[in-house]
């Protein structure tokens, strides 16, 4: 492979790199640009048969059909209650736990954050978060860089585990199936059992990584956003921040090894605030004087429109609802899954797609947004505009997904070409494998982090770095699973400076032009997070 074949594999990166960071095109104009110049290289170098290409971008499609099912439905949900007042009555019932400001940001940020990221992914914690949190009083600067920050470890179920049951099952696949490489890995075995073996290998690496998460929040609030610029004030409340951190890592570590890659986010953040709720009521292992900004105003309850039980039923009932469809001794399961919708060898081509919509995590969010209508007493104008809002939210998605999913397809298939060159990804792998060789650990979670800070999503970092990452840890001796636990956890802490994120959290607390500000607060939690998991994969595979 000579250096133009490199930077033809290397274009959905370099391309997404220089549109979206340097030129600071929006993603909706990004992401095409990218899909139109990784076509035509693809083409024209790569020398992949245009056939190939087309059936890939229709694959692709297809995968973002389905994610767009998943952001529809979330997206849908989020603002139905917020026409319905629930959201009102969450804030508000928040205020009621703890006068003190850490606690409040931890419960809010970091476990709240963990249930939405868990139930509907996509950036979604930061962008509830960070309003509630400065509707508790929080500066806005404060309330985006500690929203992004907790919105990490949990990112890896986001979604009932999107990054992983699509973004790391269809980065592992050509063609529509699993690639020839990893199903001799697999020997046998089902896709969806690496798939655990992941999920739990990434919960336990995150034992010691994610536990800590809280405490450097809290380090950092009080330091940079308290009167004092105290880190001692944030020192303070380590007990409190390590049991708040650990009540959420250890209950996904727990769900991850029982039910899989779905529920650690989802259920974790229910445990974590089943357990830190009452602590922070008590006082308990709190600093006995309560931290303040010093000059914050006065807050005043907001008006209740509805009952607590009443305003939390909706994600109560996407809690049960998707525990009840996933479950293997449940016929709802295979009911849902009975219906798909496929096209095998597309265009002639060994490429085939499939989608099941009705097991979808989307599909559930709709159910629930329809019993919501009647549960919370919702008018058909309230309805109506929650369902508006939602469609016009999604325009700009759709663009951007629609274009670059096709791209990492293609990116993926490009096996079949007249040049005789492997994929793009395993002809990178072979390179890099041998530049880096059992050293790599220690990259494998910033090539995740450059994906998700690229690209926008954890999920398409894992689709574009996932077979990429399996053939390093092939050629070079390791363990797949750890090297593949290691890309996920790297597009986690990709999550807190990926620039969509970064620039929608900022938008909804009026903080236009403040991106970069945010991104030097997030980088270091990032580079810590992305380093430590490198250095404890090392340790593991030495």
């Amino acid at each position: 492979m000579n250096l133009l074949h490199i930077l033809v594999a290397l274009t959905p990166v370099l391309t997404v790199f220089i549109f979206l960071v340097l030129l600071r095109l929006p993603a909706v104009k990004a992401m095409p640009l990218s899909f139109v110049l990784t076509v035509l290289v693809s083409w024209l170098v790569w020398r992949v048969p245009a056939r190939q290409i087309v059936a890939a971008s229709l694959e692709g499609l297809f995968v973002a059909l389905s994610i767009l099912w998943i952001v529809f439905g979330a997206v849908l949900l989020l603002n139905t209650l917020r026409e319905s007042g629930a959201l009102n009555a969450i804030r508000d019932g928040f205020t009621q736990i703890t006068p003190d400001r850490r606690a409040q940001m931890i419960i809010i940020a970091w476990l709240f954050g963990a249930f939405i990221e868990g139930a509907a992914g996509f950036g979604t914690p930061a962008a509830i978060g960070a309003p509630l949190l400065v509707a508790l009083g929080f500066p806005p600067l404060a309330a985006v860089v500690v929203a992004l920050i907790a919105d990490s470890s949990p990112v890896s179920f986001g979604a009932v585990g999107t990054p992983l049951l699509i973004g790391v099952a269809q980065g592992l696949q050509e063609g529509g199936a699993v690639a020839p490489a990893v199903n001799a890995h697999l020997a046998g075995r089902p896709l969806a059992a690496l798939l655990q073996e992941i999920a739990v290998q990434a919960t336990q690496f995150d034992l010691l990584i994610g536990t800590l998460l809280p405490l450097i929040m809290v380090m950092i609030l009080t330091r940079f956003f308290g009167e004092r610029r105290s880190w001692r004030e944030g020192l303070a409340a380590w007990k409190f921040a390590l049991v708040a951190g650990l009540s959420f890592t250890l209950p996904a570590f727990v769900f991850a090894a029982l039910f899989g890659p779905e529920f650690p986010a989802l259920l974790g953040g229910l445990v974590g605030l089943a357990i830190v709720v009452p602590l922070a009521r008590k006082g308990w292992l709190l600093p006995k004087e309560p931290w303040d900004f010093g000059d914050a105003p006065a807050l005043e309850a907001a008006e209740r429109p509805m009952s607590l039980l009443r305003a939390w039923t909706p994600y109560l009932l996407v809690a049960l609802f998707l525990v009840l469809t996933r479950l293997d001794a449940l016929p709802l399961k295979g009911w849902l899954q009975g219906v798909v919708i496929s096209w095998d060898n597309i265009l002639g081509a060994e490429i085939s797609a499939s989608l099941t919509p009705l097991y979808l995590p989307g599909s559930i969010f709709v159910l629930v947004v329809l019993i919501t209508f009647v549960v919370q007493r919702m008018t058909p104008a309230q309805a109506g505009r929650a369902l508006q809002t939602s469609a016009r939210t999604l325009v700009q998605t759709v663009i951007t997904l629609g274009t670059a999913v096709p791209m990492v397809r293609i990116f993926i298939n490009s096996g079949v070409n007249a040049a005789g060159l492997a994929s793009m990804p395993l002809e990178l792998a072979a390179l890099v494998a041998e530049a880096l060789g059992t050293a790599w650990p220690l990259a494998a979670p910033l090539i995740g982090a450059l994906g998700s800070f690229i690209s926008g999503s954890s999920t398409f970092s894992n689709m574009m770095f996932a077979l990429f990452q399996f053939s390093v840890a092939q050629q070079t001796g390791l363990v797949p699973r750890v090297i593949l636990a290691l890309q996920v956890l790297g597009a986690n802490a990709g999550n807190m400076v990926c620039v969509v994120n970064v620039v929608a959290a900022a938008s909804v607390v009026g903080l236009h032009g403040k991106e970069g500000d945010i991104i030097r607060f997030t980088l270091p939690p990032m580079l810590y997070y992305a380093l430590f998991a490198g250095l404890l994969g090392l340790l593991v595979l030495r």
